[in-house]
């Protein structure tokens, strides 16, 4: 399908999520950005929040994240981040993950 991109989203512990995509949004210091096939190349970093994938299939995925960078280059999205979960209920529970994430770098940061 020509309007479909490859995602990959990794963390120092496995990769968390690969696939096909038709959609992804992510949080950035500037804000949200959408990521749609035949993107600009480009190169951000990502701030603790929810990546939300959309599948090839329509299927959405939540992903809870804790900083990171996100590069777009060739119909390629790869995020690699600090630490990253898939949530199972949805982007409300992505959330609460991503402020787990995020509360557990600061307990082993002191």
């Amino acid at each position: 399908m020509a309007n479909t991109f490859q995602v990959d989203v990794v963390s120092p512990e496995a990769t968390v999520w690969s696939g096909t995509a038709t959609f992804l949004l992510a949080k950035t210091p500037e804000g949200e950005l959408g990521i749609m096939a035949n993107h600009e190349p480009l190169m951000g970093s990502l701030v603790t929040g929810v990546v939300i994938v959309e599948g090839e299939d329509g299927s959405r995925t939540s992903i809870g994240v804790h900083g990171g960078f996100l590069q777009v280059v060739d119909n390629q999205v790869t995020l690699i981040t600090d630490r990253a979960q898939i949530a199972t209920g949805g982007k409300e529970e992505a959330l609460q993950v991503a402020e787990e994430l995020a509360a557990r770098e600061q307990e082993t940061a002191t």
